[in-house]
């Protein structure tokens, strides 16, 4: 069994991710409609992973006796008004998320809880995937972005990317 504040701190984030998913569709949907199905293409993908990551952490719950609580999914409140504002959106936000499983790394860690920050382990590794994705995105975003050739090709990369399960998932 889990220590309660570890325990809430992760069905917290089981919420969380389940949100960036959500985020991450609005965003997808953002570029549908600038007609850049790549990048709708690739943030379709990411709402994938943050809802696998949500069904990692709601397992883990599971399988240490606690109870997931699921709420309500807020409306993603951002508004772009250029092809760069969901790249921007989604560094911030996957760095947001960082400090959150950082957070509960801490928790784990405040009281010893050494298979929790085990578990823990491969979020943070994923967390700072994900950061170095989204900056890399921006710097490809500055340099080609102005550019419709560049931008088409960019659009074209995106676009080729295909989901795979994360591998904590195999692990199970």
């Amino acid at each position: 069994m889990l220590e309660k504040k570890v325990a809430d701190l992760i069905n917290q984030q089981v919420n969380k991710e389940f949100y960036s998913a959500y985020l991450y569709l609005d965003f997808a949907n953002y570029y549908e409609d600038l007609g850049l199905s790549g990048f709708a293409n690739w943030y379709k993908i990411q709402a994938q992973e943050e809802r696998d990551h949500a069904i990692l952490m709601m397992n883990y719950l599971q399988d240490n006796g606690c109870r997931v609580v699921l709420e309500a999914i807020d409306k993603p409140d951002k508004e772009f008004n250029d092809k760069m504002g969901p790249l921007k959106a989604g560094l911030e936000h996957e760095q947001y998320v960082t400090g959150l499983i950082h957070n509960i790394y801490d928790a784990a860690y405040s009281i010893k809880d050494f298979r929790t920050m085990q578990y823990l382990d491969w979020f943070v590794k994923e967390q700072g995937e994900e950061e170095k994705t989204a900056e890399d995105l921006i710097k490809k975003m500055e340099l080609f972005g102005d550019d419709a050739k560049s931008l088409y090709m960019l659009d074209q990369e995106m676009g080729a990317r295909v989901y795979t399960a994360p591998s904590i998932m195999a692990a199970e």
